[in-house]
């Protein structure tokens, strides 16, 4: 029992004599709750060290993450292989001529008014030339008397070659008689030349149509005096015809578009106001293979056929020109580009990075652009780029707009 006893004192502390703890109790106490008290306080200072760092570095990570840009990016549009231009036309007819009097006269009657339509050969009109036929009963009356001369020329001649044989005569007369032969020949051969010029001047009386076409203007009258242009005064035009079963459309292509124009490969369709809706399909048949140094442009020339007369000469038509890529292509929006002093610039983002690459721009569209060279396929442009934009800056894309996308 005594055993027992003394192992249930060993815990407790030292008693004194009145029943309190012993000394060794006391001081053990009185440091044990300064000690639990710096243990608490530890560890709130350092909680709250702890919380500062976190804080601070949060911070730090969240500064450095505002400080990358964020930016939108857009994939340059691939142009199609064939590109497709409108451009003001004229329209002509296939020949076009102003027929003309080619003798003087008056104008006795005319067969045919504007509108209709004529044959090759059809006769137009008809001049009286009372000058010209008495001129033509002229020379044929001086080609009668030069024709009598050489009759009388040619016996004289035989007959001194006859009589030179007696030797009635001498060579002398012989000579003469030859020589007289001689001249006068030479002038019936010019009478007769004179004779034959009147003759056609006569013929010219009557006008015929040159081709197969349409009259589109009559510019004289019965009785109006016909002047064939041989004097000072100016030249009438009796009427004018156009042959509309082709026709020509001239369009004045600017330089850049030059290099693919080209007969046989560009394809062209014609397109009028007065026929809404419906293309006429025409052929680049030839160009003028030359700039014009005025207004910088290629004078290009669409043939549109016209059977039924469908069209009208002298229309004003829009012509749709397809001409095939020179080179691949690509469309940006204007809002890419950055305007510095040296270039033309445009950023694009590669691993997280912006790289500026100079560009070379082609046709401007208003709000895109051409871009013909410095632009690959799956370069990630960036749009409204800052002024501040430099090469290897670190940036974070936050939209990426895909060729296609609606806007």
């Amino acid at each position: 029992m005594a055993q027992i006893e003394t192992k249930q004192e060993i815990g407790k502390p030292e008693m004194g004599p009145e029943g309190r703890p012993g000394i060794a109790g006391g001081k053990l106490r009185r440091w044990l709750i300064p000690l639990i008290v710096l243990v608490i306080v530890a560890g709130l200072l350092i909680f709250g060290i702890r919380s500062r760092v976190d804080a601070a570095a949060a911070l730090r990570a969240a500064t450095v993450q505002a400080a990358v840009p964020s930016v939108s990016v857009v994939l340059p549009k691939r142009t199609a292989p064939t590109q497709e231009i409108n451009l003001p036309g004229n329209i002509q007819p296939f020949i076009s001529s102003p027929i003309y009097a080619r003798t003087d006269g008056y104008l006795k009657k005319w067969y045919f008014d504007i509108g209709a339509h004529v044959k090759t050969g059809d006769l137009l009109a008809v001049i009286q030339t009372p000058e010209v036929d008495q001129q033509l009963s002229q020379a044929r009356s001086t080609l009668a008397t030069a024709q009598a001369n050489l009759e009388l020329a040619q016996i004289t001649r035989d007959r001194y070659e006859g009589l030179l044989k007696k030797r009635a005569v001498s060579q002398q007369d012989v000579d003469n008689a030859v020589g007289s032969y001689r001249a006068n020949a030479a002038v019936v051969e010019a009478d007769k030349a004179s004779v034959e010029r009147y003759q056609a001047l006569v013929s010219f009386e009557k006008v015929y149509a040159p081709f197969d076409g349409v009259i589109i203007a009559r510019n004289t009258d019965i009785g109006d005096l016909i002047n064939s242009g041989s004097s000072t005064a100016q030249k009438t035009d009796l009427f004018d015809m156009v042959q509309p079963g082709v026709l020509r459309v001239y369009v004045n292509v600017p330089e850049e578009y030059s290099r693919g124009v080209k007969p046989g490969e560009a394809t062209a369709d014609v397109v009028l106001a007065e026929f809404p809706g419906e293309q006429f399909p025409g052929k680049l048949v030839r160009t003028a293979n030359a700039i014009n140094g005025t207004t910088r442009t290629l004078l290009t020339e669409v043939d549109v056929q016209n059977p039924k007369g469908t069209l009208l000469s002298g229309s004003y038509a829009e012509v749709h020109l397809k001409i095939p890529g020179q080179v691949p292509t690509y469309m940006l929006p204007v809002n890419t580009l950055i305007f510095r002093s040296s270039k033309l610039q445009v950023g694009v983002v590669k691993d997280g990075k912006t790289e500026l690459k100079s560009v070379t721009p082609g046709h401007d569209f208003g709000a895109e652009i051409e871009i013909v060279a410095g632009l690959n396929a799956d370069d990630q442009v960036v749009i409204n780029p800052p002024d501040s934009l430099v090469s290897g800056q670190e940036v974070k894309i936050v939209q990426a707009t895909l060729p296609g996308d609606s806007k």
